[in-house]
């Protein structure tokens, strides 16, 4: 049973751009992506404040948005990392799992990064996670480094509402794939 603390809010920055960024692409019809929500049981409320403060996962939770591009399925996990190492831990083996039977289903699974500490984002192909994963099963590697990853797929904040402009990484994706 997992418990719920502050440290789950870390990402709550990135989510929010992203949420922003995803209310831009559906009113633009380019996109309809959903934040999914972890449900969680509380534990302690302060009765003060009526914040929770203690909690449960009630069950793990497999990818942060969901949803369709121009009629592609699509489901992709936002993680913030504050070096220039991303620890693979942070991605846990029933998401990979998710993402793996996503795109059997001709779905398209990504992660999108942010490196905090140089502020540009890099949008991870499932493909590429895939490699850096069974690097880590057989072994080697428990983590991915900036310079191992592809320079067309980062990206800096965009502008006019779009803070996450994954699209055009996303296009790269797709092109790749045909």
């Amino acid at each position: 049973m997992a418990t719920w603390n502050s440290r789950g809010l870390r990402g709550s920055a990135l989510e929010d751009l992203i949420n922003r960024t995803n209310e831009v692409y559906a009113a633009n019809a380019l996109a309809l992506i959903q934040k999914v929500p972890t449900p969680i049981t509380p534990i302690t409320i302060d009765k003060k404040t009526r914040h929770i403060t203690l909690a449960y996962f009630e069950q793990k939770s497999t990818v942060d948005y969901i949803g369709a591009v121009q009629g592609i399925p699509v489901c992709f996990d936002a993680k913030e990392c504050h070096s220039d190492t991303f620890p693979l831990q942070n991605i846990h083996a029933h998401q990979v799992d998710f993402m793996q039977q996503f795109e059997k289903q001709q779905g398209i699974a990504f992660f999108l990064i942010h490196f905090t500490k140089r502020d540009i984002f890099y949008y991870l192909t499932f493909r590429q996670l895939l490699t850096f994963w069974e690097r880590k099963e057989q072994g080697g590697r428990k983590s991915f480094r900036y310079e191992e990853l592809e320079e067309n797929y980062f990206f800096t904040m965009g502008k006019g509402g779009v803070f996450v402009p994954y699209l055009h990484p996303l296009q790269i994706d797709l092109d790749t794939r045909s």
